[in-house]
């Protein structure tokens, strides 16, 4: 029945599909009367049919409601455009695509589009259901096949029939050749098996990476054959340790294991006894009297208090001295509750920034926070690109908008301030004397200055914000913790931001930089502000800093120079009254760019060069990371109505502008300022020098004084430690060692090689033996070296990309975090947990005993190396003896013999 229903329709329109665009007025009618008959005959039997057209055999329709506003648009208006005997009509696919994008839901052609847009052809055949075959007043017909057999359907029996017949007689029987027709390949199943029997590898392969350092590039390679034991340092021992990539701990085994219990036949003769009851005493006995008189009138009792005289007294003394009650179990729970269990050392998320606009595929390479604002945190980004990319930048680099970011707690979502800057920075420094003022290196080598003195109060402004688990509240200004419980305000706090900072943030532009010419070739990797207590001069001689201002930076750069500058104004010869007319003009400030600087212009040159030369070699070094050992340890933050005082005492006076280099008073040089500094290179040199200037005679450039080779890649740390000012953490390549000021033989501590590559390091600011490093895959390795120093005591998963920078502020006395960027441009700040934050009352005197006794171990290990290669020496002097002994002997008697003769 179904068969003959479609055939019905498909007959109906024969005469149509010859002229499918012809009137309907044309078509024959006693063919169309037919049809119509036919279909009337179904129509008694509508209700036997399924409504689902896939059920009922045609996937290809589906039925569509056209509305009069559809039949206007595709001119397709009922009893107009189409009837019951033109039921049909062919709508240009782009048309109805087009009324898709138009009307959109309201588009009858909506609960189809997926058929349209994947529909082969180019015109549609949409039917006109009259008598409501399908439900609808229309149906779409979703198969060329289908379209062809509508418009062109097949022939009718008797017409085959006759035609066949005359064929027959027209012709003769001839076999017509058939070509062979593609078929798409069907899957039976064996790929499967295929697949099941190939050979996989599943065993990991190891790789291995050689490098060399890059000052030996290109030199002659020489392969001899030499003694290890002869050279000194030539030989390196690698002790094993424990790896646990390969231990694997077993959790589960599936053993069989049949129980049969044993059967043992023994006797044994027992003692038996009569019971009976058992009494025990439980008034006490009392001597008499006269007991008591015999008792203490006896000889006995006289030797004994005698005998035990002094050793009462000496007791009775030391209760007096000493707290006989003090708890030693107390005392030792202090030391037991900063190591802590492995499980509640964590560093717990608490917020995240980052931003779509200006941190897009750009890797964040500097983080700091504000020295005195609680809560602001910056942050550098640079894009990434490749050397080559930088080398010849295209105009997708030229377009990059490259700043500094500045974030606050109390909106996550939105940057509070924006600096400009004229390149990408890789690193940026607050001064020590005035946060306002913020020191930058750029890729190109430049030196940038900014003054947010005109922004400071909206950094201040921050509103107050949920700290820590029990919801304890951090003013901003004089961040202090107080109890919500406290406040006369009982609305609790939150993240609404006020109506100003809605706007955009506001955008600071740079208002000094350095002279191209005169900066570094390449990028400045690392920048220090010198302490205000002392001054550099151009011969790198130390003096007393008058001012108390700090003036002064130092920049490196792997273009093998270390740069001093100086911010205040430079005496020149004086210049005719035109040129300085001419200069005023050039070096006018752009409107809305503070002053504070106009002195330095573009003319900004560096006070004194450092470029140090290898001594075997007449290569140079690059220095990547620097430290300079005489610093400030902590930013000195002064109370509140103090620092803002003298912030608005430098803003107002400007010293920068009025100081001069040099100074017209005399000034005291400064004999116990260290000098010495620790560099990092590109290499993974460690080089320990003097930045007074000292002259190698072969080269004729400044050399330093110490220098190791213990890091395979580039260092990336070098940071002086918060408690002693002699120990120095360096990070680089696979491993990081720990130096001491003072001791030349090498680093007192040196990690093994890990199987991860280390990218940044921190040392906690409150735990002395506590440091934070990096790594390439997203962790940071906690290390305590009171616990353990052969491997991390603790490490987390912060992100998927690559750690960055790792920076730790002190929030309050209980409260610490750990801002942490990685290089997909996400800041997360993570708040750290108290075994990690709080110390011990000796963890301090702890480690300095650690330090000591690994400079001991050293010692040691140079004098034992020197007596082993003294004996060496000794012993290969004695065997030279022996032999040239033998030697004159066999001589002797070989001459002796041919006498004979």
């Amino acid at each position: 029945r179904k068969s003959e229903n479609m055939s019905g329709n498909l007959r109906s329109s024969k005469t149509t599909s010859k002229s499918p665009k012809t009137s309907p007025k044309k078509q024959k009618g006693d063919k169309a009367k037919r049809s119509s008959k036919g279909k009337q005959k179904q129509l008694d039997k509508k209700d036997e049919v399924d409504l689902s057209m896939e059920g009922i055999g045609h996937p290809e329709i589906f039925p569509l409601v056209f509305t009069t506003k559809t039949q206007e648009i595709f001119n397709c208006r009922v009893d107009e455009d189409v009837t019951e005997e033109n039921c049909f009509k062919l709508i240009k696919k782009e048309d109805i695509i087009q009324d898709l994008k138009t009307r959109a839901a309201i588009s009858d052609f909506h609960p189809v589009k997926r058929v349209i847009l994947e529909y082969p052809g180019e015109e549609l055949l949409v039917v006109f259901d009259a008598n409501f075959q399908y439900g609808q007043n229309f149906y779409l017909v979703a198969s060329e096949e289908a379209k062809e057999n509508f418009l062109k359907p097949p022939d009718t029996a008797e017409e085959k029939e006759e035609k066949s017949e005359e064929e027959k007689e027209r012709t003769l029987e001839v076999h017509a050749y058939k070509r062979s027709v593609h078929k798409p390949w069907v899957s039976l199943g064996s790929e499967k098996e295929v697949e099941e029997e190939s050979v996989k590898g599943c065993v990991t392969k190891i790789k291995y990476m050689f490098s060399r350092a890059r000052g030996k590039f290109g030199a002659p390679i020489r392969f001899t054959d030499r003694n290890a034991s002869h050279v000194k340092d030539s030989y390196v021992e690698c002790t094993s340790y424990q790896d646990k990539t390969f231990s694997i701990k077993l959790l589960e085994r599936d053993v069989g294991v049949q129980m049969i219990p044993k059967v043992k036949e023994a006797s044994t003769q027992t003692k038996w006894t009569y019971p009976k009851n058992a009494a025990m005493q439980y008034s006490p006995r009392q001597l008499s009297n006269e007991e008591l008189e015999e008792s203490l009138s006896s000889e006995k009792l006289k030797e004994f208090v005698t005998s035990v005289h002094l050793r009462m007294e000496i007791a009775l003394q030391q209760n007096e001295i000493m707290n006989a009650f003090f708890d030693d179990w107390k005392a030792l729970a202090e030391d037991e509750s900063s190591s802590g269990d492995k499980s509640d050392v964590y560093l717990q998320a608490y917020q995240s920034f980052t931003d779509p606009h200006y941190l897009k595929d750009r890797s964040i390479s500097c983080v700091r926070w504000h020295p005195t604002i609680h809560g602001i945190i910056a942050e550098s980004a640079t894009q990434r690109y490749s050397d080559e990319e930088r080398i010849n930048p295209s105009d997708k680099l030229l377009l990059q908008d490259s700043v500094i970011i500045f974030w606050s707690f109390s909106d996550p979502t939105r940057p509070q301030l924006i600096l400009e800057c004229p390149h990408d920075i890789y690193c940026f420094q607050f001064s020590p004397s005035d946060p306002n003022i913020i020191a930058g290196g750029c890729f190109n080598g430049q030196l940038v200055l900014w003054d947010t003195s005109k922004n400071e109060e909206r950094l201040q402004n921050a509103k107050s914000i949920t700290v820590g688990v029990k919801k304890s509240v951090v003013n901003m200004d004089s961040a202090s913790v107080v109890n919500p419980s406290e406040n006369n305000d009982t609305s609790e706090p939150s993240y609404m931001e006020d109506d100003e900072n809605d706007t955009e943030p506001p955008l600071v532009r740079y208002c000094a930089c350095s002279s191209i010419e005169c900066s570094h070739k390449t990028v400045i990797t690392d920048i220090h502000w010198l302490p205000d207590h002392f001054e550099v001069n151009r011969m790198g001689i130390t003096f007393e800093n008058r001012a108390e201002i700090c003036v002064q930076l130092v920049t490196c750069s792997p273009d093998c120079l270390i740069l001093f500058w100086d911010i205040r104004v430079t005496k020149i010869p004086s210049k005719p009254l035109f040129e300085k007319a001419k200069e005023k003009k050039i070096f006018d400030m752009p409107p809305g760019v503070p002053d504070t600087f106009k002195h330095l212009g573009l003319s900004w040159k560096p006070l004194l060069k450092i470029n140090l030369c290898k001594s075997d070699t007449r290569m140079e070094y690059s220095p990547i990371k620097i430290c300079l050992l005489e610093q400030h340890h902590h930013y000195k933050i002064l109370d509140k109505a103090q620092s803002t005082n003298k912030q608005k005492a430098l803003a107002k006076e400007k010293p920068y502008a009025k100081m001069s280099v040099p100074s017209k008073k005399p000034l005291k040089a400064l004999e116990s300022i260290s000098n010495n500094f620790f560099v990092g290179t590109k290499d993974g040199e460690m080089i320990y020098s003097d930045w007074k200037i000292k002259i190698d005679s072969n080269s004729g450039k400044p050399k330093p004084s110490h220098k190791y080779f213990i890091h395979d890649e580039a260092v990336n740390t070098v940071q002086i430690s918060p408690f002693f000012k002699d120990i120095v953490l360096s990070v680089g390549g696979w491993n990081f060692a720990i130096w001491k000021e003072g001791v030349t033989d090498g680093p007192i501590l040196e990690s093994s090689c890990m199987t991860q590559r280390y990218t940044t390091g921190h040392w906690s600011l409150t735990r002395p033996g506590v440091f934070f490093i990096g790594r390439d895959d997203g962790n940071i390795d906690i290390w305590d070296l009171l616990k353990k120093t052969h491997e991390p005591s603790h490490f987390q998963n912060i992100s998927e990309s690559t750690i960055t920078c790792i920076s730790p502020w002190i929030a309050s006395p209980k409260q610490q975090f750990l801002a942490v960027s990685d290089d997909s441009g996400v800041l997360h700040v993570l708040e750290i947990c108290p075994i990690l934050s709080q110390s011990s009352s000796n963890e301090q005197a702890n480690v300095l005993d650690y330090f000591e006794r690994e400079v001991k171990y050293l010692k040691n290990y140079e004098k034992y190396q020197e007596f082993q290669a003294k004996e060496r020496t000794e012993k290969e002097q004695t065997q030279m003896e022996k032999t040239s002994v033998a030697t004159k002997q066999k001589t002797k008697i070989d001459g002796g013999a041919r006498k004979c003769r």
